[in-house]
C-alpha cells in the first residue's frame, strides 16, 4: 500500500509509492518505452490497459478499437484507489494511507500524434475528458484534489512516447496549490480583488507579456517565471474551479490551447514540457480569490543545486523577450 507522509518542519506531504520501484536499480534511467505495434496506447491494444472508465466512441463498445480517446487507470499508480486514508501519528510525524486515483488519458489513438495536432473537436474532447473525471472524482469524500498534468517528452518525465496525459486525485490539497490559496486569499484581504484577475487586466493593458487571447481565454508570459518559457493559460473571466467551464468555453480553450501549443513547437523546435493545472480544491466551492490556470513549462534548463536549496529559479530568458518570440513578433 502507498504511504502519504508529512514533513513536520515545512509542511510538504511525500507519497511513498511502493509499487512503482522497488529495488535500487528500479532508479536507472530508460528510454521512452512503446513504439508501433508494442505500444499499449495504441489502437488495437485496448487489452493491454486496465478496462477504460471513460471513453469518446460512436458505438457502444468499450475496451475495442474505434475511439478518439480513452481514460484507464495507471497499471503503476503512484497512489490505490482502494481502502481508506487512516491518518496516524508516529511521535511528531503524521502519516495516512496512500488512498487517491491515477488515471492516464490518451489523448489520441495516433501514436505519433500531438495535442498540437489535434483538431479543435478533438481536443475539446480530451478537454471535457478532463472536467468529466473531475466531476466524477469529486463525489468521493476522501479526495480534496484533483491535479491533471502531462509530461510530453522522455526530458519532461514521460516513460511512454505516446501521447497522454495524467490525474491524481489526493485526500490532501498540494503545498505548491496551498501556497497559491493563500497569497491569492491575502490579496483579497488587502484589496477585495482577484490576483488573477489584476494580473490578467495588466497584462491586457501592458501587452508586453501577452501571447495569445481568444475565445475568453488568454496566454501570457507570468512576470515572474521561474523557467524560460514556462507560460500561463487562464480564462479572461473569473473562475476558480476548471470543473465549472462548460462545453462551448472548453471549446474556445482548445482552439486557443492547440494554436499555443503550435506556436510553441515552432519557436522551440518541439521541445519536451510538463503542464499542470491548478484549480481551486474539490471542497472549496467557487472562490473569490481564486482563479483556475494552466501551467506549460517547456523543458529547456535544468534545476540545479542552488534552485534546490534556496528556492530561487535563475532564469536566463526575460518574459518580455519570450512573449514576443511566442507571438511571432521580428526582434528589434
Amino acid at each position: 500500500m502507498p504511504e502519504l507522509r508529512k514533513d513536520p518542519v515545512v509542511g510538504r506531504w511525500v507519497i511513498i509509492s511502493t509499487e512503482r520501484a522497488r529495488r535500487p536499480t528500479d532508479f536507472q534511467r530508460e528510454p521512452v518505452r512503446a513504439r508501433g505495434d508494442n505500444c499499449v496506447f495504441c489502437a488495437g491494444n485496448e487489452d493491454k490497459t486496465p478496462p477504460e472508465i471513460l471513453a469518446g466512441r460512436e458505438e457502444d463498445a468499450p475496451n475495442t478499437a474505434g475511439w478518439t480517446y480513452r481514460v484507464v487507470p495507471n497499471k503503476f499508480p503512484a497512489l490505490r484507489i482502494e481502502g481508506d486514508v487512516e491518518p496516524t501519528a508516529e511521535g511528531l510525524f503524521d502519516r495516512m494511507n496512500g488512498v487517491g486515483a491515477h488515471e492516464v488519458i490518451i489523448e489520441t489513438p495516433n501514436h505519433h500524434g500531438s495535442l498540437a495536432a489535434l483538431s479543435v473537436d478533438a481536443l475539446a474532447d480530451v478537454l471535457m475528458a478532463f472536467r468529466d473525471r473531475v466531476l466524477d472524482l469529486k463525489k468521493d469524500p476522501r479526495f480534496e484534489y484533483v491535479l491533471i498534468f502531462k509530461n510530453h517528452g522522455e526530458a519532461a518525465g514521460a516513460s511512454l512516447e505516446h501521447p497522454h496525459s495524467q490525474l491524481i486525485a489526493t485526500p490532501i490539497i498540494p503545498i505548491m496549490v496551498t501556497e497559491e490559496l493563500a497569497g491569492s486569499a491575502a490579496y483579497w484581504q488587502m484589496k477585495e480583488r482577484c490576483v488573477w484577475c489584476d494580473i490578467i487586466r495588466q497584462e491586457r493593458r501592458a501587452g508586453q507579456r501577452v501571447i495569445l487571447e481568444k475565445h475568453g481565454f488568454v496566454a501570457l508570459a507570468p512576470f515572474a517565471p521561474r523557467f524560460p518559457f514556462e507560460s500561463w493559460v487562464l480564462p479572461t473571466q473569473h473562475r476558480a474551479a476548471f470543473e465549472e467551464t462548460g462545453p462551448e468555453e472548453l471549446r474556445g480553450l482548445a482552439e486557443l490551447l492547440g494554436e499555443f501549443l503550435r506556436r510553441m513547437n515552432t519557436t522551440l523546435n518541439e521541445p519536451p514540457f510538463n503542464f499542470m493545472l491548478h484549480t481551486a480544491p474539490l471542497r472549496e466551492g467557487e472562490l473569490d480569490y481564486f482563479h483556475w490556470h494552466l501551467e506549460i513549462i517547456p523543458k529547456l534548463a535544468n534545476v540545479a543545486g542552488f534552485e534546490w536549496g534556496s528556492g530561487f529559479f535563475i532564469n536566463p530568458m526575460p518574459p518580455e523577450t519570450a512573449a514576443a518570440a511566442l507571438r511571432g513578433d521580428a526582434p528589434p
